[in-house]
């Protein structure tokens, strides 16, 4: 077979986005090309490699192997490239990191702030996904590590716990529930909320776990980060639901009362997940091994 990496990174493209109009414009192609450069892979292979279905694509079995050797193809390029520059430059290059948005909030600024100062030539790109994402990519091998919530089914991935991270919710002083110790997700679904903005990983999870019981929480407003969240409920714009790390932090600053909820999916643990800890690149194992050792750090206070 005579496939460039090119090639490679097409079909894993349009295998990832299950569309072949998707997976050319992830690859930066016109359709017309993708689709003529996608035959002309078939036709080296001499085999189908993708069923086209009236929605999409699916792998035939070929297919699924094809795309399990580029995944390491590529995976391996990029080890190559990165040691190779270390030798060219003295850089230690970039590890990629995908976090829930608690782990991002709360967990990781702390830890990293240390380990980076003490690694100049080291560069963490940090991308809030949530737990199922990350779980998904870690396991097709797009990225080498993540931080989870265990809540999520993590498959044949080892996962490493790392801390508490229970969900809370947040009302104003002055609230109809504020002398309560917990409630139920459920009854609080009739309040007003004050939400995260669109497309954050615990604002999904919140909307999904409302969707099983066949509700839809109500909005007055939604906030890029958990301190203006908390403002607005410590005003008595609604009420929000968050890691009980950040509602103890906030509740410093703006007066709020916290509840716990009592559903199992709020009781929760940060867990750090990857495929296999010999295939990690040498920064990615320094700091996964910073984030254990710094793992037995106190969990918040109990809410009172």
């Amino acid at each position: 077979m005579r496939l460039d990496l090119a090639d490679l990174r097409l079909f894993l493209s349009v295998v990832d986005a299950g569309s072949i109009t998707q997976g050319a414009a992830r690859a930066h192609l016109a359709l017309a090309s993708a689709s003529e450069r996608l035959r002309a892979i078939e036709a080296d292979a001499g085999v189908r490699l993708l069923e086209r279905l009236p929605r999409g694509v699916a792998l035939t079995p070929a297919g699924e192997a094809l795309a399990h050797h580029a995944r390491l193809i590529l995976r391996q390029r990029e080890r190559m490239q990165g040691e190779l520059r270390e030798f060219a430059s003295g850089l230690r290059g970039t590890v990629c990191l995908h976090a829930n948005t608690a782990a991002l909030s709360d967990f990781l600024p702390a830890r990293l702030a240390p380990w980076l100062a003490a690694r100049p030539r080291v560069d963490v790109d940090l991308r809030e996904r949530s737990s199922a994402e990350i779980v998904q990519a870690v396991s097709a091998g797009l990225i080498e590590a993540g931080i989870v919530s265990d809540a999520v089914d993590a498959g044949s991935l080892v996962v490493r716990p790392l801390v508490e991270d229970r969900l809370v919710l947040v009302v104003p002083p002055g609230h109809a529930r504020a002398a309560q110790r917990r409630a139920g997700f459920a009854e609080v679904l009739g309040e007003a909320f004050v939400g995260l903005a669109a497309g954050s990983a615990l604002q999904e999870l919140v909307e999904e776990q409302a969707r099983r019981i066949g509700r839809v929480p109500a909005y007055r407003a939604r906030m890029q980060t958990m301190e203006g969240l908390c403002e607005l409920v410590a005003h008595g714009v609604g009420v929000g639901i968050v890691p009980e790390r950040a509602a103890c932090r906030l509740r410093r600053r703006h007066p709020l009362r916290v509840l716990r909820l009592a559903d199992a999916w709020t009781r929760r643990r940060l867990c750090l997940c990857y495929r296999d800890w010999e295939g990690l690149s040498a920064p990615m194992r320094e700091l996964l091994a910073h984030l254990l050792e710094t793992a037995d750090a106190a969990c918040p206070p109990p809410v009172v």
